[in-house]
């Protein structure tokens, strides 16, 4: 049994999603990687809904965390990851992308951002503006960890996202780590639901956050200011991080950090399905989004679909015209028949 499966079974959990909706001898069969996280939930529901209904594929989706995602798809386990945030990922996208397995086909969503953030009421108050005003044990103090009360809590990324490890060295290239905990709230959801509830409560909240979301327009919180990107800076620190990925915490080697690279970003398909799928490829290149229409349909999602994504998907097709431009006349009219 390949490795990637034993990674699969036995350390991580994802989820199979059937949207199987023709026959089982389709001549299209597309396998899905969607992540735990609304924005790539929108991307891959409304591309499974075209390639499905419009070009009359066997839609599979597999659902998890960035690592074990994204090795099905070096593996060849996985057609099409709709969302890819590149930067991230980049030492170990690269290698594949070099060697043919895979390609980047280009942008999904123009630019997001990540960052570190505290909530506005507490940065006005301290005058916090960057990291380095937060390592005092008294701004600690405010974000005390209930777990470990001797520290300040940071609410970061999920465990098995990479942006936690990335969390996690610039903590402790930053000094943070002698200050706050880098803690894993367990999902998104439960990442969102401690910022709003934060907010909720009027507490402090000094936490890891990114956009395209719809929690951002809801919400007040100021970035921190980092050092600012350097490309060897990233590039030597995710060495540090795809080594703690790979061999836990020991691995950690004095490197560098820089704040996160605000970015666009990309889809990525096998080379091989591409040249067998050339039609629903070219579709998949013209897929792109702004995003503001993806913060749109996050607040559509979060507020008015009860937490359904298929209705979320629906809802973009019916309400948008962009998507006719990605497909031929004949799958866009396939596809409103099945609206």
């Amino acid at each position: 049994m390949k490795f990637l499966r034993k990674l699969v079974l036995s350390a991580f959990f994802i989820s199979t999603l059937s949207l199987v909706g023709t026959s089982a001898n389709a001549a299209c069969k597309a396998r899905l990687g969607d992540f735990d996280w609304s924005s790539a939930n929108i991307h891959t529901a409304i591309s499974s809904f075209i390639l499905e209904n419009g070009y009359g594929c066997e839609v599979s989706v597999t659902k998890g965390s960035t690592t074990p995602i994204m090795a099905a798809h070096y593996d060849k386990q996985l057609d099409v990851i709709t969302e890819v945030w590149y930067d991230n990922i980049i030492g170990n996208y690269e290698p594949h992308e070099k060697a043919g397995t895979i390609m980047n086909i280009g942008v999904n969503t123009p630019d997001s951002q990540q960052a570190f953030y505290v909530d506005k009421a507490t940065a006005e108050k301290y005058n916090l503006k960057s990291v380095e005003d937060m390592k005092d044990p008294k701004i600690a103090a405010l974000f005390k960890d209930p777990e470990d009360p001797s520290k300040g809590r940071m609410t970061s990324c999920i465990s098995g996202w990479t942006c936690y490890t990335v969390n996690y060295v610039k903590q402790v290239e930053y000094g943070l780590d002698k200050y706050y905990t880098n803690f894993d709230p367990g999902s998104g959801g439960a990442l969102d639901a401690a910022i709003a509830g934060a907010f909720a409560k009027k507490q402090p909240i000094f936490t890891y956050y990114w956009a395209p979301t719809g929690l951002m327009g809801k919400v007040d919180l100021v970035r921190l200011k980092e050092p600012a990107y350097e490309a060897k800076c990233w590039a030597d620190m995710s060495a540090v991080v795809e080594a703690i990925k790979a061999n836990g915490k020991d691995a950690y080697k004095k490197s560098c950090a820089s704040e996160y690279q605000d970015m666009a970003l990309t889809k990525s398909v096998l080379t091989e399905w591409a040249k067998a799928h050339p039609a629903q490829t070219e579709f998949l290149k013209k897929y792109t989004i702004p995003t503001a229409t993806v913060n749109k349909m996050l607040a559509f999602y979060e507020d008015e679909s009860d937490g359904d994504m298929l209705l979320t998907a629906k809802e973009f097709l019916k309400t948008e015209t962009m998507w006719k431009d990605w497909v031929p006349a004949d799958v866009a009219k396939k596809v409103e028949a099945a609206l």
